[in-house]
């Protein structure tokens, strides 16, 4: 967390406010997050502008017209914030990149998973080698059933483990494959070889739906998820299944079951899915 839908949306607030404004100066309070901060403060970006950001599965890139560009990733309790140098720095506010409009791009992460680095090669809509083993993305035109069922069908891991392996499709983080699987009534713990082409066929446009409809709500908030402006992501009240068990099913009152499934909370009802 933030999943996909969560940096669609940071990513579009910060295309907004940030597109043509140009680097002043870069604040580095902590030597690292995921990963080191230090090179950002010698990385000569001030006089740099920000041409364009753009999200590839959960990255962010804001591009710079040098061909750099700022790869931004969350973790689990990442906020990137733009305020007035007037708001005071909060305690795990790590890095301020102050832009020319007076206002602080703000990167928070209480837990320091969240990743912010500099990478060449960023120019054009490009983004860096370091994403290049990604899978496809949801949203796109490539993703469909044939791709799920091809991959797949090389798996004997469970399939909600492999829709969440980012080779394979990059971005369907845990809530949103847990949603996804409930509404096309497949359980969680099923070999992916073991799922139809039909099935795949459901999964692929059901994730899309699901996806879409998330980002409409701003994303999903379940315990520090803001997005830039401090609003919080509505689509917690439309799910089904993430984080029920115990609760009746709202299919067919069967209490909602939960498993561990490489390392993340699965939850499904025994009755409908299968």
């Amino acid at each position: 967390m933030p999943e996909l839908p969560e940096a669609e949306n940071i990513g579009r607030a910060l295309k907004r406010a940030m597109c043509g404004r140009s680097i002043c100066k870069v604040e580095v309070f902590s030597p690292m997050m995921r990963t080191s901060l230090l090179p950002l403060a010698d990385a000569a970006l001030e006089g740099k502008t920000i041409v364009d950001v753009r999200r590839r599965g959960r990255y962010l890139v804001a591009e710079l017209d040098d061909t750099r560009g700022l790869l931004m990733h969350f973790g689990m309790s990442g906020v990137v914030r733009l305020e007035p140098a007037s708001v005071p720095k909060r305690k795990h506010e790590h890095v301020f990149i102050h832009l020319s409009d007076g206002n602080i791009f703000r990167f928070e992460c209480t837990r320091r998973f969240s990743l912010l680095e500099l990478h060449p090669g960023c120019a054009n809509g490009s983004f860096p080698a370091v994403l290049d083993k990604l899978g496809v993305e949801p949203l796109s035109e490539e993703f469909n059933g044939g791709v799920l069922f091809a991959a797949f069908r090389k798996r004997s891991s469970p399939v909600k483990t492999a829709l969440m392996d980012n080779s394979i499709v990059v971005g369907i983080g845990n809530i949103y494959a847990n949603e996804t699987l409930f509404i096309c009534r497949v359980a969680p713990t099923r070999k992916a070889c073991d799922v139809t082409r039909s099935e795949c066929d459901a999964i692929a446009g059901t994730a899309k739906k699901v996806l879409l409809r998330a980002i409409e709500c701003g994303g999903t908030t379940i315990s520090d998820f803001q997005n830039v402006d401090g609003s919080e992501g509505k689509f917690v009240q439309e799910l089904q299944i993430y984080g029920k068990a115990g609760i009746p099913c709202p299919h067919c009152g069967t209490p909602v079951s939960s498993v561990r499934l490489g390392g993340r909370n699965s939850f499904f009802c025994p009755q409908c899915q299968k």
